[in-house]
């Protein structure tokens, strides 16, 4: 099997989802499941809902474009503001897009009324993380503007923290948003459909708060994939974080030194790594580099240790691990490698829907390459 190559486990990203499905509809709280991480994986998608998302959401239309070709019935959210240039292709893959410009909202219009169809919109609310979102004070008006719109149909609010700035969500900046649609209801005698808390890191608010207020929908892309807290990075309990595996093959062994020597400058990404230690070290070449994952997001096997990468070179210390030309090592990954490492054209992905297993932390494996 080539590599490198990046395994996903649907039965745990439905596992995942069932659990979070469950923990959130205690407390009135809907899933909206987030396939950008995936590249728009139908399989990832449909093991989302298979866990019960009500729904699912990318920032990519070309991904949304691949979710519509495989699943025409499940609702489909576009989580970026559109792009002026795509709102016709908008229209024909979204059921619902998140929006703050007016511009758009017009071309969004337009091409609705092209199709035959009323197009959702979602106005996304600034709350704190100076990323997307119309000031509080303005949301009225923006709402009576979407009205206005004969194929614009306004299901909602929706707030982003995080992401940016690293903006917790609590109960004051979340009863912001949930004020403001007290208040579009009342001032235009409609009531909305989605008031979108945010993304993953909404959980632990939202599980702990005791008082979520209007806010009925989550958009959950890493807790599922990844089985973690964005906020600290941390392990949700009971939730798998192992679901993706990364994979690639020994292309160089050998004893090196463990210092570099000759005059030092940049290296190929900057300030070259450091390389510490007096004798020797184990080394091992794989045929992964940047192009292929994010180094910060690579997580070894225990007794491996990653020294540096290039673009199409990563270099480990593999200590006491037996290696050989042609052996495969067995990484996990964090949501920026994740990221990369799908959307890196040299990385094959594999979907394989395993028998159920125990929770663990992660897995990680040296072993010798398989056949086929």
């Amino acid at each position: 099997m080539t590599t490198p190559r990046i395994r996903a486990d649907l039965h745990k990203i439905e596992q995942n989802t069932r659990t979070l499905v469950d923990r959130l509809s205690a407390v009135g709280i809907r899933v909206t499941g987030i396939t950008k991480a995936a590249l728009g994986s139908p399989g990832i998608g449909a093991a989302m809902l298979r866990g019960g998302a009500s729904g699912l959401g990318d920032s990519r239309v070309p991904n949304l474009a691949r979710l519509a070709a495989s699943d025409t019935s499940s609702r489909r959210t576009l989580i970026r503001s559109p792009m002026l240039s795509q709102a016709a292709c908008v229209v024909g893959v979204a059921d619902v897009s998140l929006n703050t410009e007016s511009v758009v909202l017009d071309a969004l219009d337009r091409a609705a009324a092209g199709r035959n169809r009323r197009h959702g919109i979602v106005l996304m609310v600034e709350l704190g993380d100076l990323r997307e979102g119309i000031a509080p004070a303005d949301v009225p008006e923006a709402a009576r503007a979407v009205l206005r719109h004969p194929s614009l149909r306004l299901v909602g609010l929706g707030g982003n923290l995080a992401c940016q700035h690293g903006v917790v969500p609590d109960d004051r900046n979340m009863g912001v948003l949930t004020g403001l649609v007290d208040a579009v209801e009342a001032r235009h005698g409609m009531s909305l459909d989605v008031v979108s808390g945010g993304n993953s890191a909404n959980l632990g608010w939202a599980l702990t708060t005791g008082a979520v207020g209007r806010i009925d929908e989550l958009r959950l892309g890493e807790a599922i994939l990844l089985g973690l807290d964005p906020l600290h990075r941390t392990p949700i309990s009971g939730l798998h974080t192992d679901a993706f595996t990364l994979t690639a093959e020994v292309i160089e062994v050998a004893v090196k030194p463990a210092r570099p020597w000759g005059d030092r400058a940049q290296a190929a990404y900057g300030e070259p790594p450091a390389r510490t230690g007096s004798g020797t070290v184990r080394q091992a070449i794989l045929a992964m580099g940047q192009q292929d994952v994010e180094l910060a997001g690579l997580q070894p096997p225990a007794g491996i240790e990653v020294l540096g990468m290039s673009s199409d070179h990563l270099v480990v210390d593999h200590g006491d691990h037996a290696l050989a030309v042609g052996d495969e090592i067995d990484f996990g990954v964090g949501y920026g490698a994740l990221v990369r490492a799908m959307t890196s054209p040299f990385v094959t992905t594999v979907e394989h829907s395993g028998p159920p297993v125990p929770t663990t932390d992660r897995a990680g494996a040296v072993h010798e390459r398989r056949a086929g």
